[in-house]
């Protein structure tokens, strides 16, 4: 009876919304910083790929709004992001469309090409993709070869992000994934483009998890994590 009135989607919309309410608190009572700035601004009227690791997708939807709001995108666009269709997938989308974020559902292990293709035609429209290249099931920090795989499609580097606060609590997942407190201190690191060779895509997936473990790691560091 309880898992039938959780999945009623009633109680889908109603959880989306509370947890959209949280993040809006979040979002107004954290003092936040943006690291790496210039790697935005260089991206701001062309496509782009931002990548977290999984733990911090509670973040990124904070992170997008704080990069949205500090880079102007060009015509006002919004990230697509490539989320699980399994029904917290589609809480997900609910709750971070009013941060500016649209999502594709998709996942590796289920109809994950279409989802990348969907991403790439998103990149050719000269869009925003988001992806986590460790999602949805892990191992944590291991990067698939999509998010390779969609950067040489497209012909787009990937920028590596990574979101934290000063107040987070860890969940007891297999990724340990972060969800935010408020009244903190948050930070927002873009690392460096990541370049992938159309003809060589898993050469590059060494670097983008090098990368995005060091975005994580300057993040903790800035806040004190």
């Amino acid at each position: 009876m309880a898992k039938r009135l959780i999945r009623h989607p009633a109680t889908q919309g109603a959880l989306a919304w509370l947890v959209a309410l949280y993040l809006r608190l979040v979002w107004a009572t954290t003092r936040w910083t943006l690291v790496g700035e210039e790697h935005a601004r260089a991206c701001a009227d062309r496509p782009m790929i931002l990548a977290f690791w999984h733990e911090r997708l509670p973040l990124a939807a904070l992170g997008w709004r704080l990069l949205a709001r500090r880079v102007p995108q060009q015509g006002g666009r919004r990230a697509q992001v490539l989320i699980s269709r399994h029904r917290d997938g589609r809480l997900i989308a609910a709750a971070v469309r009013p941060f500016g974020i649209d999502v594709v559902h998709a996942s590796s292990s289920k109809g994950g090409a279409t989802g990348l293709r969907a991403l790439a035609r998103i990149l050719a429209g000269g869009g925003v993709a988001v992806i986590t290249p460790d999602g949805p099931r892990g191992p944590a920090r291991s990067a698939a070869p999509g998010v390779a795989q969609l950067a040489a499609l497209a012909g787009v580097p990937v920028l590596p992000c990574a979101v934290a606060s000063s107040r987070m609590r860890l969940a007891r997942s297999w990724d340990r994934m972060r969800f935010p407190l408020p009244f903190g201190r948050g930070v927002a690191v873009m690392g460096a483009p990541v370049a992938v060779a159309r003809d060589d895509a898993a050469a590059a997936i060494p670097a983008i998890a090098a990368a995005l473990d060091a975005a994580c790691a300057r993040a903790d560091a800035m806040v004190g994590a």
